[in-house]
C-alpha cells in the first residue's frame, strides 16, 4: 500500500480587506474537520503569532510557499528555509521567476544550480525543498521541467517537485497562453498533450519522473475567464486560475459557472492520486487545496474560499478512500 499523503488548506483564505489575525485563521481552518495542517511560511514578524496559534490549535505549518527572483536578494533563499526550519515546516515550495533581476531568462544550469544549494540548505535546518510548476516561473515552459528534474537527479540530488496542474488546464483551448509556454504548435501537432483525458499528457508524465512530492489542487477549467473583478498591480486584468468548485449563488462570481466544467481537473488530480495508488516509486507527501484570494485567483470573489476550499478537501479525502476500494476489490481505477 502506498504511504498516505497529509491534507492541507492554504493559509491564503481571506479577501485583502478581511484583516484577521493567525490564530482566528488557524481555528477557522480547523473547524472545518477537513484537514491536517495549514500550508504557509509566516513572514519573521508574524512567526511567534504563526507558532502559537498552531499549536493552540494542533494545526501545524507543514508546507509552505515563497516567490523568489533570482538576482535580487538571494541570501533570502537561505533565510527563509531557516524561518520555514522555525515554523516548524517539513518542505518550502519555491515558486522561482521566469526572469532573473537582470532581465534574462533563467538558464536550465541555473535553475538547477539555484535547486541544488537550496536544497543543500535544506538538509542542514531539516527542511525539505520543492520547486513548483508555476505561471510566471521557469516551469511554465512545460518542456523544460523533466530535463532539468533529471539534470538534479544525476547530480545525486533529490528532486522534489510541486505539480498544480491547475497551471496547465486553464491553458487548454487557449492558444494564446500556450505561446507562453512555447508549446502551441506543440499541442496543436500532438507532440504535447495537456488534456489529462488523452494518454501521453503531461500530468502523466510528470509523475512518473517519481519526483512528486507535493501536489496542489485548485478547481480550474479550461481557457478558464479572466478574473476582472482582480487587478494586477500595473492595473491590468489578471489572467484567470481558479474557477468556483461550489456553485456560486448570484453575484458571488464574475462569469458564467456549469459543474461539467469542472471535469478536467478532477481527472488531473484523479492521475496525481491514481498514481500515488498504484506505484511504490511514488513519493506523494503533502497534498492541499489553493483555492486564494490574489489577483490570478479568487480577488474579489464573493463566496467563501475557506467552504470552497473544504469542500475541495472533502473531495479529495472521497475520491482517495474510493480509490483504495477500489484497488482493494480488484476493480481497475479507470473504467
Amino acid at each position: 500500500m502506498p504511504a498516505e499523503f497529509l491534507l492541507g488548506c492554504t493559509y491564503n483564505i481571506l479577501q485583502a480587506d478581511q484583516d484577521v489575525e493567525p490564530i482566528k485563521r488557524f481555528e477557522m481552518v480547523r473547524d472545518t474537520g477537513i484537514f491536517d495542517y495549514i500550508n504557509w511560511l509566516p513572514l519573521p514578524d508574524q512567526l511567534s503569532a504563526a507558532v502559537t496559534a498552531a499549536e493552540k490549535t494542533n494545526m501545524p505549518m507543514l508546507t509552505g510557499n515563497y516567490i523568489h527572483q533570482l538576482g535580487r536578494n538571494d541570501e533570502m533563499l537561505t533565510e527563509r528555509m531557516r524561518d520555514a526550519a522555525r515554523a516548524g515546516v517539513k518542505m518550502l515550495n519555491v515558486m522561482l521567476g521566469t526572469y532573473a533581476a537582470d532581465g534574462h531568462e533563467l538558464t536550465d544550469a541555473e535553475v538547477v544550480d539555484t535547486y541544488i544549494r537550496t536544497a543543500e540548505v535544506g538538509n542542514l535546518v531539516g527542511v525539505k525543498l520543492s520547486f513548483e510548476l508555476h505561471v510566471d516561473c521557469w516551469s511554465e515552459k512545460y518542456k523544460r521541467v523533466a530535463p532539468i528534474v533529471k539534470a538534479v537527479q544525476a547530480r545525486g540530488v533529490p528532486f522534489h517537485f510541486t505539480v498544480d496542474y491547475s497551471h496547465v488546464i486553464f491553458k487548454i483551448d487557449n492558444p494564446e497562453q500556450q505561446e507562453i509556454s512555447d508549446v502551441r504548435e506543440d499541442v496543436e501537432q500532438g507532440r504535447v498533450v495537456l488534456d489529462p483525458y488523452q494518454t501521453g499528457n503531461l500530468c502523466e508524465e510528470w509523475m512518473a519522473l517519481d519526483a512528486v512530492h507535493f501536489a496542489q489542487f485548485r478547481p480550474v477549467i479550461p481557457n478558464n475567464p479572466r478574473n476582472v473583478w482582480g487587478e494586477n498591480p500595473d492595473g491590468s486584468v489578471p489572467r484567470g486560475i481558479m474557477y468556483p468548485f461550489l456553485k456560486p449563488s448570484p453575484g458571488e462570481w464574475h462569469s458564467p459557472w456549469s459543474a461539467y466544467k469542472l471535469d478536467v481537473c478532477k481527472e488531473a488530480f484523479r492521475k496525481v492520486l491514481g498514481y500515488h495508488l498504484t506505484h511504490d516509486t511514488s513519493p506523494l507527501e503533502y497534498v492541499i487545496t489553493e483555492m486564494i484570494a490574489t489577483s490570478d485567483y479568487g480577488m474579489g470573489a464573493k463566496f467563501s474560499l475557506l467552504e470552497h476550499n473544504a469542500a475541495c478537501g472533502q473531495w479529495i479525502r472521497d475520491c482517495w478512500s474510493q480509490m483504495k476500494a477500489k484497488q482493494a476489490a480488484g476493480i481497475p481505477l479507470h473504467e
